[in-house]
């Protein structure tokens, strides 16, 4: 029966969900395959925790996928992985040892169970999710990535950095794209980023970053980036977009959740007509609404666009003294202040825009379930992957 085996797929799934302990059998997947296949290993970061979480949450959510019979999504993830994957300079051969590692560990883990129904359910699902990241990423012909310099990095809060590249090559995405980034500081661990500007036929680049507790390498970024440091990016993802003759927008940025809003925002400036667009730009404290200039610039010419900052403090603390004034001219909306979630839902549902928000995995969740009570359509509601 193979991939139409509910029951061979669901011990499959269950053997590799975190949720029901599967920490076990995805580090002894990778020790098997980094041992039949030494120069994988180099292809890794030194801490290999997060890939280790990641990779079994794929492969919970891609079995899910094959349980409930829908190929279509786990198709375009897998191949997007493949193409993607060429950036860490995985070759024909490392499809072939994983292959091999993945099907062994599974084997071996579920040795009780295993029959020769659970072997073909295996097969056929690891054949799948190879074949087609294989396939993907030997069809794709251009660079697996752009390298690029850093030209300028401005500390515009305590931590907040604003970072301008200039690439060897253009990059070309859709405003509101992502991308993930290598910096020197921390080679072979690569971070998601969304650029702030549309993109730039002459290779430039710009992005915001927060230095975020205990991550290494925002931390990095924000504390050590200088002019002349070499930046690796993959080539992008992501869908989201706004599609201008279907209504009006609401926009919800959190911090640095502004930058793919704020390249959405500008690559409208293009046109003579617009949907109305209504961005919520949240943060701490005052002090860290660090763009609202720029965003005024926009909107002070720009009539479909209207911003509210949000504050959760009223006043700054004492250290926002050393940092830029962020107060904008008059012609914004007058900062509110109070939790994001709460200070978007005052205003009502929003159910009838195009809902885009960007921003911590907290932040967009509470606020989506926020909206959703209010009688917000969820399919209406665009945010990127909360891993991100």
């Amino acid at each position: 029966m193979g991939l139409d085996d509910g029951n061979a797929l669901r011990l499959l799934r269950d053997a590799v969900d975190p949720a029901l302990g599967s920490d076990d059998l995805i580090r002894r997947f990778y020790t098997r395959w980094f041992a039949i296949d030494t120069p994988v290993r180099d292809l890794f970061p030194p801490d290999m925790d997060v890939q280790r979480t990641a990779f079994a949450n794929a492969m919970t959510w891609l079995f899910s996928e094959l349980i409930a019979r829908r190929a279509q999504e786990p198709v375009a993830f897998l191949a997007q992985l493949g193409r993607d994957h060429r950036k860490y300079g995985v070759t024909q051969r490392h499809y072939d040892s994983m292959q091999d590692a993945l099907l062994t560990t599974l084997r071996s883990h579920l040795i009780e169970k295993w029959d020769d129904q659970l072997a073909e359910a295996a097969h056929d699902a690891v054949m799948l999710i190879i074949g087609v990241m294989r396939g993907a990423a030997d069809a794709e012909k251009g660079p697996p990535f752009r390298d690029g310099t850093v030209i300028e990095h401005l500390r515009i809060t305590r931590d907040v950095s604003v970072v301008r590249l200039q690439l060897d090559q253009p990059l070309y995405y859709h405003p509101g794209q992502y991308v993930t980034v290598q910096v020197p500081q921390w080679p072979r661990r690569w971070r998601y980023l969304s650029p702030a500007i549309p993109a730039d036929r002459g290779g430039a680049i710009e992005f915001h970053i927060r230095s975020v507790t205990g991550g290494m390498v925002s931390t990095a970024i924000v504390g050590e980036t200088k002019p002349g440091d070499r930046w690796r990016l993959s080539n992008p993802h992501g869908g989201m977009q706004i599609a201008r003759d279907r209504g009006d927008v609401l926009m919800v940025a959190g911090g640095t959740g502004l930058a793919p809003l704020r390249a959405l925002i500008m690559d409208l400036t293009r046109y003579g007509e617009n949907p109305r667009v209504h961005l919520f730009f949240g943060a701490r404290y005052p002090s860290e609404l660090y763009d609202l200039h720029t965003l005024w610039q926009i909107a002070s010419t720009n009539p479909w666009l209207s911003v509210t900052p949000v504050s959760e403090f009223n006043t700054d603390p004492p250290w926002a003294a050393e940092y830029p004034d962020v107060e904008p001219p008059r012609g914004l909306h007058v900062r509110q202040t109070g939790m994001l979630p709460d200070v978007v839902t005052r205003y009502g549902n929003w159910g009838d825009r195009q809902i885009l928000i960007c921003g911590g995995p907290q932040m967009v969740e509470a606020t989506k379930e926020a909206l959703i009570a209010k009688g917000a359509p969820a399919e209406r509601i665009q945010h990127d992957p909360l891993a991100n």
